[in-house]
């Protein structure tokens, strides 16, 4: 019986995405903190989860929402690899 954990792309892209050279700098750091969900993206997610909660959503709106909850994921790792960044380099970030 196995029991290998399957992985995600986050969990995937975690540990294969690691900034090197200009990257890694505290310049790239400040700028990837500055990606943020459009309002209109956290508006639709919200929409989603209201109708997955409420058992009205979609297979189709599932898989949108599964799709920006994948994204967020994403950002969240980029966003902690920069504060990683910036505290590695004594730099203060926003």
């Amino acid at each position: 019986m196995s029991t290998e954990t399957t992985l995600s792309e986050v969990d995937i892209l975690t540990e294969i995405v690691e900034p090197e050279g200009s990257m890694a700098s505290p310049q790239f750091a400040q700028e990837l903190l500055s990606f943020h969900l459009k309002e209109e993206a956290k508006t639709r997610i919200r929409e989603l989860l209201q109708k997955k909660n409420a058992g009205t959503i979609t297979p189709a709106e599932q898989s949108t929402l599964q799709e920006y909850l994948l994204t967020g994921e994403f950002l969240d790792l980029l966003h902690a690899k920069a504060r990683r960044i910036l505290r590695q380099s004594g730099s203060t970030g926003p």
